[in-house]
């Protein structure tokens, strides 16, 4: 199928389907719109158990020509993460950096390992053949929280701002350490890397902190850029060659681009809109970037739904996908309640702090691109039906229940209350 086409009905879907939610659902646009994609993709199945293949062969080859791994992690996730951080508050961050920095990083390690050892038990007990190491690469790729599903949804959960902007920067770190953490287990599983410490914290190093000191630079160049001229046409191109370019070098150069588009975004948003900025550009700025985050969301959610018409269905793994929802759960109470425990002597944590940063820890598009990603055989539609069930159900059920969960456990509390150092 031509890119235009492809392109065309892809957009159309979301359109159609975006109607229907606002008009007849009305659930937020990313799980309104999922939705709706999903019982489509449920009634071309039916009508091609019924002998009626036209319409189900069709949509699969349309999903097949758009590869969802590659036009996310390679596409998307760029224009979609530095939306996301464009708008975070480096001063809110930097109150929170203790709890986003352990969550971002050795909570998915620590995740990982859960899951991965708990995945690994479910299996032995269910006569399911699923290496140790590909249960952990399992763990690697359900463990970082979603930014895209996670600041999509934040917006209208009525989260209290300090819990917001926990929630949010651990979604835009842990995403990147995650993909971090899933390549090298990746390439070890593969035979591709030197499996020693050394070995496995070179390659940490260059891909995070290599794509932190280049996400600086990168943000700093466009910063200069964007100071010296006032034309909000110039200055949103500027930010495009961020994105594009910016995620495309970090990529050749074997460097975190993820990681590093979320730190041009946190400068240019912070230190960009404030330095380098007119009010006119900075409104036109925001516009542009949350138009281009709105319909990125919707589309990547329809392509969520579709992927069911081409998920590899086997009735006797469905137990144990239906058991890995309970285990990242679980793992997810673990992590978040250990840094809640160890670091509440240094800070007071809002009330509700357990379940709400628990419950909106989201997973999403990431954690299935990255399933996709893995090399092709039983182990990876083991773990690709394992991940749907698990990204599905953090969607529709945690996310319509988000702000369910924030009325009931905030009962009494100003939304505004923030954390405050403790002295």
């Amino acid at each position: 199928m031509l890119i235009f086409t492809t392109l065309a009905v892809l957009l159309t879907l979301t359109a159609v389907f975006a109607f229907i939610n606002h008009k007849y659902i009305g659930l937020p646009t990313t799980i309104g719109v999922m939705l709706v994609a999903l019982v489509a993709s449920g009634l071309l199945i039916l009508l091609g158990s019924y002998g009626f293949t036209g319409l189900e062969d069709s949509a699969q080859g349309m999903l097949a020509s758009i590869d969802f791994s590659t036009t996310l992690l390679e596409g998307l996730l760029s224009f979609l993460l530095f939306a996301g951080a464009l708008h975070v508050n480096l001063g809110d961050l930097a109150q929170q950096r203790r709890i986003i920095g352990g969550m971002a990083t050795l909570g998915v390690a620590l995740s990982t390992l859960i899951v991965g050892g708990l995945t690994y038990g479910a299996t032995r007990a269910l006569g399911i053949e699923l290496p140790l190491l590909y249960c952990f690469l399992f763990g690697a790729l359900i463990s970082p929280t979603d930014p895209i599903a996670v600041l999509s949804l934040l917006k209208t959960a009525g989260v209290p701002k300090s819990l917001e902007t926990k929630v949010a920067g651990e979604s835009l770190f842990n995403d990147g350490v995650g993909v971090v953490v899933f390549l090298i287990l990746l390439e070890v599983a593969t035979g591709h890397a030197d499996v020693t410490f050394g070995g496995i914290a070179g390659l940490f190093l260059q891909e995070a902190v290599g794509g932190t000191l280049f996400g600086l630079l990168a943000g700093y160049l466009a910063f200069l850029m964007l100071r010296q001229v006032d034309s909000y046409q110039v200055e949103v191109l500027i930010t495009l060659a961020l994105v594009t370019g910016g995620y495309a070098l970090a990529n050749a150069l074997h460097l975190s681009g993820p990681i590093a588009i979320v730190v041009a975004g946190l400068l240019i948003g912070n230190h960009g809109r404030l330095l380098a900025m007119s009010d006119s550009v900075r409104h036109h700025l925001d516009t542009f970037w949350e138009l281009v985050d709105e319909i990125l969301n919707a589309v990547l959610f329809v392509l969520l739904g579709l992927e069911l018409l081409v998920l590899p269905f086997e009735p006797s793994v469905f137990l144990l996908a239906t058991l890995t929802i309970p285990i990242v759960l679980l793992a997810r109470v673990i992590t978040v309640s250990s840094f809640v425990t160890l670091l509440s002597p240094l800070r007071t944590f809002s009330k509700g702090a357990i379940p709400i940063l628990t419950w909106a820890g989201l997973r999403g598009g990431i954690s299935v691109a990255l399933a996709l990603a893995l090399p092709a055989g039983p182990s990876r539609d083991v773990i690709l039906q394992a991940t749907y069930a698990v990204v599905v159900f953090s969607i529709v059920v945690q996310g319509l229940t988000i702000p369910r969960l924030v009325r009931r456990v905030t009962a009494g509390v100003p939304l505004e209350s923030a954390e405050e150092a403790a002295t």
